[in-house]
């Protein structure tokens, strides 16, 4: 039966559908530098084809996906706090408590209790810097920098030794687990970015960590709890930290208290590059995505030809001046 509302004519056979014509204006507004980054990875890829032909193999491309989710997960957690204006600067020292956590107590109490009690630990980790920091409004600089080294202490509290348990699950069904070609760890990395993608643009507490960023107190005029936000983000923060120390003791089969040292740089750096702006107002996870990979190939370019590490530190400090004054000049 006829409905009484207008029937929508069809597009032209030979017009652009209508989503794919937003998803290029989108692209058309998206600023110069991020362009910049996606030429330069291209011009990378072609640079890595000419000059070795071990990169493209299917043993590299898994070595590089396995290698990039300790800092995806990272990445993810570090682009939800910076889009609140925030920083944080402990995420290494969880990486590390909570992975030689769950590979300290997998043989004690099982393996699925210890990998709640150090998802639980990343949780209370990161409810703690977002307490401080919201309802005292210190500076995220300083309460995570306090955070860092207080973590790391309780690291070398818990176990000054590698833990290396003895369960073979431990390793098999996470760090060295597959699905078919694909790393478990890998699947688990791809699975997250998509949802916080949907957390930050399709959910009203999502959207107002975003809008933290931006203007916090238009944020605060209008209603929203701004400490709740502020304390939730730094909780998101820990959980994936935690995710990544996790799979990381997995895949290496061995948990060192040492670990985590410099994570905070990579993770900066991979939002940056993405679009993130420190201090808020700009970042997403496809963008923060697409960092991580940048920084991962660079690392693997440089291990393929053996140069140091320490080039490797220079290189992505030069990364993120170059990113932070590209998107300054085009405010």
């Amino acid at each position: 039966m006829p409905t009484g509302k207008p029937v929508q004519p069809l597009q032209n056979a030979g017009s652009v559908p209508v989503l794919v014509r937003k998803w290029l204006a989108g692209w058309a507004h998206r600023r110069w530098v991020d362009y910049a980054f996606v030429v330069g990875l291209v011009i990378l890829a072609i640079v890595v084809a000419s000059a070795t032909d071990v990169f493209f193999t299917q043993r590299n491309i898994s070595n590089l996906f396995r290698q990039i989710v300790t800092n995806g997960l990272v990445s993810l957690g570090m682009l939800v706090v910076i889009l609140t204006g925030g920083i944080d600067l402990s995420v290494g020292p969880i990486v590390a408590l909570t992975g030689i956590l769950a590979a300290g107590l997998t043989d004690r109490i099982g393996l699925a209790p210890a990998l709640l009690v150090a998802l639980l630990v990343g949780l209370v980790a990161g409810a703690l810097n977002g307490f401080l920091i919201a309802r005292f409004k210190l500076p995220p600089f300083i309460v995570t920098l306090a955070t860092l080294s207080a973590f790391r202490g309780l690291i070398y509290v818990y176990s000054e030794t590698p833990q290396t348990p003895q369960n073979p699950a431990f390793r098999s069904l996470l760090g060295g687990g597959f699905v078919g070609p694909i790393p478990v760890a890998v699947i688990v990395m791809l699975i997250c970015y998509p949802l916080v993608w949907m957390f930050l643009n399709r959910t009203t507490v999502g959207r107002a960590i975003v809008a933290l960023g931006g203007n916090e107190e238009a944020v605060r005029l209008a209603g929203i709890n701004v400490r709740r936000h502020i304390l939730l983000a730094y909780v998101i923060s820990g959980f994936f930290s935690a995710i990544a120390g996790i799979l990381l003791a997995s895949r290496l089969g061995i948990a060192q208290p040492n670990v985590g040292s410099g994570y905070e740089l990579d993770a900066i750096a991979a939002v940056v590059i993405g679009g993130g702006v420190l201090g808020g107002g700009g970042g997403g996870a496809v963008g923060t995505f697409g960092g991580v990979l940048v920084l991962g190939v660079i690392d693997n370019l440089l291990n393929l030809f053996n140069v140091q590490s320490y080039y490797q530190q220079i290189l992505k400090g030069l990364i993120i001046v170059f990113a932070v004054l590209a998107r300054r000049r085009e405010q």
